[in-house]
């Protein structure tokens, strides 16, 4: 590939994320604008642009369904009632509401992807900081952190994780028994920086509980219908793919939001036409324009480069390549979405051990099956967990966290990348130690 057209990519690259860093532009129209310039300057043409979005089917798929699903269910008001019974439970105390947050979303981002879990459960927060007369944005970003974290409880958890763990064959019995601590520690070290980077809330207190608003659901009939609904997506969202006919969680998804967007349309509850409205479109547009951007990298051999250069900094030193790579891709993955950069940075990887003799070249096929060199596996461990905690150290390093962010200005306010980086670095830096002292520890000493 003609090297100016791998400049073109990376300078374009570089400069959407330093556009998204300084806030000078909107994220989705800096990104869309990006991929547009790939395409005007015949790096890549449309059909291919459109092709790489196309590989990302899943993620837009699943979002997009559960976008309308959660919307659907807006006017029974149930999101508002579940707030209220949050802060009760809480006693109207903020240290509780946080190590309440903790509790609801660890569990079910062992089970859910994190991005989906906070589609489902971030409208809950604003009316609940509301009650609380809080800045519901801290809220939002301690969801997003802790949904990352508990990422890694499996190997269904994180996007990122299933990518990486799919490459190299690991069963969801062998995750648990191998990182699972890895994502319980993860999950800790958000725990103990709550009174210090959410001291303002930890130490809130609401004295009179009787004064909260107490909001009736309404159309009851209708929310039971719909839990059956949202009953049905959960279960095939964790068994789905197990099924002898497989469904992928996008399909359970869609199929979700087609049954919700026909019980409103006919229960007469809202229209098609408004709940359509009401998705956050500017979330799925960004995502399709990284897609093409990373796919405009790859095209142009910038991240098949790469291999050759870890080649000659790492040798076949896997205790230094684990920790280099973990650090190395942990502080990527907070400037580049975490999907798309495991979905390059695998082929790399793979190509780095065969390169180096680690590995036979059998692996590198696209349908290879068996098991890769036990001293290998802590490289792709260390990406794993770079990968994933990376994620929580800015705005766009994550799905979660740009759905997060979709969220807060639905309700009329914007998560900052300043303000991220405030509570996301801290954390970053703390998990990618404690990780890296894991791998360490558990797989190379």
């Amino acid at each position: 590939m003609e090297n100016w057209q791998a400049l073109v990519s990376i300078l374009t690259f570089v400069s959407v994320i330093i556009l998204i860093m300084t806030e000078w532009v909107h994220l989705t129209i800096v990104a869309l604008l990006g991929a547009l310039l790939l395409i005007f300057t015949n790096i890549m043409t449309m059909q291919e642009a459109v092709g790489y979005i196309g590989n990302s089917y899943g993620t837009l798929g699943l979002f997009f369904g559960v976008m309308v699903l959660v919307r659907a269910f807006e006017p029974t008001k149930i999101f508002d009632y579940l707030a209220t019974q949050i802060v009760i439970l809480a006693k109207g105390e903020g240290k509780r509401l946080l190590l309440g947050i903790v509790a609801i979303v660890t569990p079910i981002c062992a089970v859910l992807p994190n991005a989906t879990t906070v589609m489902l459960l971030a409208p809950l927060i604003p009316p609940m900081a509301e009650e609380l007369g809080l800045n519901f944005v801290p809220l939002l970003i301690l969801m997003v952190l802790v949904a990352n974290s508990a990422g890694l409880l499996t190997l269904v958890g994180d996007p990122a994780t299933f990518i990486v763990g799919d490459a190299v064959n690991i069963s969801f019995i062998d995750y648990l028994l191998r990182l699972s601590l890895g994502g319980i520690i993860a999950v800790a070290v958000v725990i103990v920086t709550l009174p210090f980077l959410f001291r303002k809330i930890w130490n809130t207190k609401l004295d009179n509980l009787e004064e909260l608003p107490h909001p009736q659901i309404n159309h009851p009939r209708i929310l039971t219908l719909g839990a059956i609904i949202v009953a049905f997506v959960l279960v095939f969202f964790v068994i789905g793919e197990s099924l002898p006919i497989p469904i992928s969680p996008a399909a359970v998804a869609l199929l979700g939001a087609a049954l919700a967007l026909l019980l409103s349309h006919n229960s007469k509850i809202d229209s098609v036409n408004n709940i359509l409205r009401d998705v956050d479109w500017s979330t799925l547009i960004f995502f399709m324009s990284i897609f093409v951007l990373i796919g405009g990298l790859e095209k142009t051999g910038v991240i098949n480069g790469l291999s050759g250069i870890l080649a000659v900094i790492l040798g076949k030193n896997i205790l230094l390549g684990s920790l280099v790579l973990l650090f190395f891709v942990g502080i990527l993955s907070s400037v580049v979405p975490n999907i798309p950069l495991v979905v390059g940075m695998v082929p790399l990887l793979k190509q780095y051990i065969v390169t180096v003799g680690l590995a036979p070249a059998e692996i590198l096929a696209q349908d290879f099956q068996g098991q890769f060199p036990p001293e290998v596996l802590p490289l792709f461990y260390a990406m794993m967990f770079g990968a994933t905690l990376g994620g929580n150290g800015t705005l766009v390093g994550a799905s979660s966290n740009i759905v997060a962010a979709g969220v807060a200005e639905l309700h009329g306010r914007r998560i900052s990348f300043k303000t991220f980086l405030h509570y996301g670095v801290p954390v970053m830096v703390l998990q990618l130690v404690a990780s890296g002292l894991y791998v360490l520890i558990r797989f190379l000493i």
